[in-house]
């Protein structure tokens, strides 16, 4: 597999589709292409996370970081999400992508057990929002709802990693 550079991946993801209409009880605020890449490409490049492992993306959405994760040599990634509307997308994106390295399954990841730590060697997740320590990356977040009131917010988000090694 050829190795990504980092411009290369951001760009492969911008060819990802996401919402079209979010949904805002599940707060679905897709992770843009530039922060996927940064994102990705540290967890691959620093900490050697993704290539050949299992990769497990919680509230995977419509696919943007499976997707990325794939790309980067993953030798399985399974996004898990509640809503089957952003599923379909996701399955249209690797349809698209060609990718056969990835799966999806619907399910509420709070009723994952406990175990399933023990069955993927990598965990990801969007940026979590509203933490209040070591900012480490800006988020641009595209105004997604009618009652948001400005075109976009570039907000603070942190990079957490937990490892168990």
């Amino acid at each position: 597999m050829k190795k990504l550079k980092l411009k290369e991946l951001e760009s492969c993801l911008q060819q990802v589709d996401t919402f079209e209409s979010p949904k805002v009880l599940l707060e679905q605020y897709p992770t843009r292409p530039h922060i996927a890449a940064c994102m990705l490409y540290t967890i691959h490049n620093t900490f050697d996370d993704i290539e050949n492992k299992t990769v497990a993306d919680l509230g995977c959405g419509c696919g943007m970081l499976s997707i990325g994760s794939a790309m980067l040599g993953a030798g399985l990634c399974v996004g898990f999400d509640i809503d089957a509307e952003a599923l379909e997308i996701f399955n249209s994106n690797l349809e698209d992508f060609e990718l056969t390295n990835v799966d999806v399954v619907q399910c509420d990841v709070s009723s994952l057990p406990d175990s399933m730590s023990e069955t993927f060697d990598t965990v990801i997740m969007n940026p979590p929002f509203g933490t209040k320590h070591n900012k480490e990356l800006r988020y641009d977040l595209p105004a997604s709802y009618k009652f948001h009131k400005k075109k976009s917010v570039d907000i603070e988000v942190d990079f957490i990693r937990f490892s168990t090694r």
